[in-house]
């Protein structure tokens, strides 16, 4: 596989992952919390469409999406799609680091098959 497209892809995860970060980030803040508590849902929504993290969030999956169509169009899916769930990977170690998330070992077992099998993959590729 070509450097670039291999940067294209790498782009792409790396764009939906930052998104679901956000989206976290986003729906967890305490603006948002305190408009869940209320249970009104037009308040809840005004408040999620006028968060900035929210917002963000969502660009950066429409632009993951984008980037994604423009690797389907270069590479065959079988090829393509397996480097999708290192974002599985990226999201399991963002939510340790900035949400304190806990990884428990069957957790980092699942993460470290996920990463072996994108290896057996990509290299028979």
């Amino acid at each position: 596989m070509q450097l670039i497209l291999v940067f294209i892809v790498v782009l792409s995860i790396l764009l939906s992952s930052g998104s679901q970060v956000l989206l976290k980030y986003g729906m967890t803040s305490p603006e948002i919390t305190a408009a869940l508590a209320q249970e009104n849902p037009l308040r809840l929504a005004l408040t999620i469409v006028g968060s900035p993290a929210v917002f963000t969030g969502l660009a950066c999956f429409a632009l993951s999406a984008i980037v994604w169509l423009f690797v389907l169009s270069k590479l065959p899916l079988s090829t393509a799609y397996p480097f999708a769930a290192l974002g599985i990977a990226i999201s399991v170690v963002a939510g340790r680091f900035l949400f304190n998330e806990p990884i428990s070992v069957i957790k980092l077992i699942g993460v470290s098959m996920i990463i072996a099998g994108l290896g057996t993959v990509s290299v028979s590729s």
